[in-house]
């Protein structure tokens, strides 16, 4: 399998925040530890060193007034990012999202756009203990007036950021784990996305499409490479969940005839079951077999020991693919 090269997620995240820090005094930083710390994954490492207190603020041990904290800001003409430390933990969070954040536009008809970005490390696959690997990007992409992103590689999570912070309303990112730090990556297509809340062809295929997002997309590009040329796999890495681009996806079915989508949260109720329904809604006469999902099945994340056992791997989905097109 070839393999290419790339900038770190955290690296690539923490280069951007920076960027986006120095161009617009408007935007800030909240979170817990993220300031002296410089975050647990050290994400936003040196910035308050370089930016000031003020602008990279380490915040009380309370996520729903992380969250309490940036509505208001973001009412008054600020771009608060938060971080929240763990998926696990944006539970307490979830009022001021659903209740608050989401709907601030609409309660006053328009004439507050509030620009608020959420960023969440998410996933397993790195021995984390419980409440640390969850993968709950489903729970706010069900919400109306909350957009999710679910970036695979650091230059996506550039342009999600870059993007997020301009939008007007409020953008959960879903940051990978076990990518913050990975140095090197399946070797992608260069074809880039139509815009940036757009999908992207990240391999081009004639004989199935794999819709996926997040951390699980290294493993379905490995798969994917490792098929070729007896199985001739696309593989359409979403970015986006909320809204999904079901046009990119779409027309990869009209092209491929089957559809299989991989995700590393539980399967049922999930985005995968999403895109299957819209699949069959719009795309049915495209297909020659029924739409597949691979995900874990719904069972709490297990401890660090059993984490293998639950997590979809590269072997997994080779045999979903050949069982789709033998």
């Amino acid at each position: 399998m070839s393999t290419v090269r790339s900038t770190g997620l955290a690296e690539s995240i923490n280069a951007t925040l920076a960027d986006l820090l120095d161009s617009d005094p408007r935007l800030l930083l909240l979170g817990e530890d993220i300031g002296r710390l410089g975050g647990v994954f050290r994400v936003t490492r040196d910035l308050q060193r370089r930016f000031g207190a003020d602008r990279v603020r380490d915040s009380l041990l309370a996520e729903s007034t992380i969250i309490g904290q940036a509505v208001g800001m973001a009412i008054s003409g600020l771009v608060p990012v938060c971080e929240i430390q763990f998926d696990g933990f944006s539970y307490p969070a979830v009022n001021q999202l659903v209740t608050q954040a989401a709907r601030i536009g609409g309660r006053w008809n328009g004439r507050v756009s509030p620009s608020l970005v959420v960023r969440i490390p998410t996933g397993g696959g790195f021995r984390g203990v419980e409440h640390h690997n969850e993968s709950n990007e489903a729970l706010f992409a069900r919400y109306p007036g909350i957009s999710v992103a679910c970036p695979s590689t650091g230059e996506d999570a550039d342009q999600i950021l870059r993007h997020a912070v301009t939008l007007g309303s409020p953008v959960v990112m879903y940051e990978p784990i076990r990518l913050y730090w990975r140095r090197s990556a399946p070797a992608r297509d260069p074809e880039p996305a139509r815009s940036p809340s757009a999908a992207r062809i990240v391999r081009r295929g004639t004989d199935l499409t794999v819709a996926t997002f997040g951390a699980i997309t290294h493993e379905v590009l490995e798969a994917a490479h490792a098929l070729a040329p007896d199985v001739d796999v696309e593989v359409v890495d979403l970015r986006w969940v909320a809204p999904i681009d079901m046009n990119t996806v779409l027309e990869s079915v009209a092209r491929t005839g089957r559809l299989l989508v991989v995700h590393e949260a539980s399967k049922d109720l999930g985005i995968g079951a999403e895109i299957a329904a819209s699949v069959a809604e719009h795309g049915f006469d495209a297909l020659r077999g029924p739409v597949r999902r691979l995900a874990p099945d719904r069972r709490t994340y297990p401890p660090a020991n059993f984490e293998k056992d639950y997590l979809i791997g590269v072997q997994e989905i080779k045999d979903e693919v050949l069982v789709m097109t033998k």
